[in-house]
C-alpha cells in the first residue's frame, strides 16, 4: 500500500500502537480519502503528535452496544474493536485554531490493549489486517450492474444528481469505497461495511443495505429499481 510518501507492505511497516479518534458514523476504508475538521483541544494535540511522528492515527466508532459516555465521570467509552488506521497527506491551518485534514485509509486495524499515559487522547495497541496492505485486490467479482442500479434508484428516490461520466470511469473499487464512506448510513451500517471481509462482501452489504433503506422508505423497491 502506497499512501502518500510512505509505503506500508509488511506489519514492520506499521507502529505497534496509535492514537485513536473515536468518531460515530464515519467510515475510512483502505486507500481512500477522509476530511476532517479538527477543532477540539485534545484532538489537535493527537493531530499536532501524529505530525510529528509518523502521520498515523485510527478511526474507530464508539461501541454500537455502548450506552456509556466519555463526559461521564469515572467512564470511560467503550469502542468498536474495528477501525481503520489512516496517514494525514495533508492538513490546512485555518487561523482560527481549526486544522483541515485529509486523512488517507491505509488498512484496518483490530483495537488491542489501551496505553494508558499522559495524553488527554486515548493510544491502544493494534493488530492490523495485513490484507490491507497488499493494495487494490482484484474487483472483478463487483457486480457493478447492480451496484450502480441500487446507487441510481436512491438518488432517483431521493430527488439526487451524481456526475455519471465520472461514476462510470471509477473502478469497482473505487465506486465501492466511495459510496460506502460517503452514504448517510447509520453507525451499524457503516460498521458492517467496514468489517466486509472483501471487496465483493463489501459491495453486496452496500447493495442490501441501500434497498433495505429504499423499501423501508418507499415500499416497492422493484418498481424503484427498474
Amino acid at each position: 500500500m502506497h499512501v502518500g510518501n510512505a509505503r506500508y507492505l509488511e506489519a514492520s511497516d506499521l507502529p505497534g500502537m496509535v492514537p485513536v479518534f473515536p468518531l460515530t458514523g464515519v467510515l475510512l476504508l483502505p486507500g481512500a480519502q477522509l476530511p476532517l475538521n479538527i477543532f477540539e483541544p485534545r484532538y489537535l494535540a493527537m493531530f499536532d503528535d501524529a505530525l510529528a511522528g509518523n502521520r498515523l492515527i485510527a478511526m474507530v466508532q464508539p461501541s454500537l452496544s455502548s450506552e456509556r459516555e466519555e463526559s461521564e465521570p469515572g467512564m470511560t467509552q467503550a469502542l468498536c474493536e474495528v477501525g481503520c488506521i489512516g496517514r494525514i497527506t495533508s492538513f490546512t491551518e485555518t487561523g482560527d485554531g481549526r486544522y483541515v485534514i485529509s486523512l488517507t485509509g491505509v488498512c484496518r486495524i483490530r483495537l488491542s490493549d489501551e496505553v494508558h499515559n499522559h495524553k488527554a487522547y486515548r493510544t491502544f495497541r493494534i493488530v492490523p489486517f495485513l490484507g490491507d496492505l497488499e493494495g487494490p485486490e482484484d474487483d472483478g467479482q463487483v457486480d457493478r450492474k447492480a451496484l450502480l442500479a441500487a446507487f441510481r434508484a436512491y438518488l432517483n428516490a431521493n430527488k439526487l444528481e451524481a456526475d455519471w461520466e465520472s461514476v462510470e470511469r471509477a473502478s469497482n473499487t473505487t465506486l465501492v469505497n466511495s459510496m460506502a464512506m460517503m452514504s448517510p448510513f447509520g453507525p451499524a451500517e457503516k460498521q458492517a461495511l467496514l468489517e466486509a471481509p472483501d471487496m465483493k462482501t463489501r459491495a453486496e452489504t452496500l447493495i442490501a443495505i441501500t434497498e433495505i433503506v429504499l423499501a423501508r422508505s418507499f415500499g416497492d423497491i422493484d418498481t424503484i429499481l427498474q
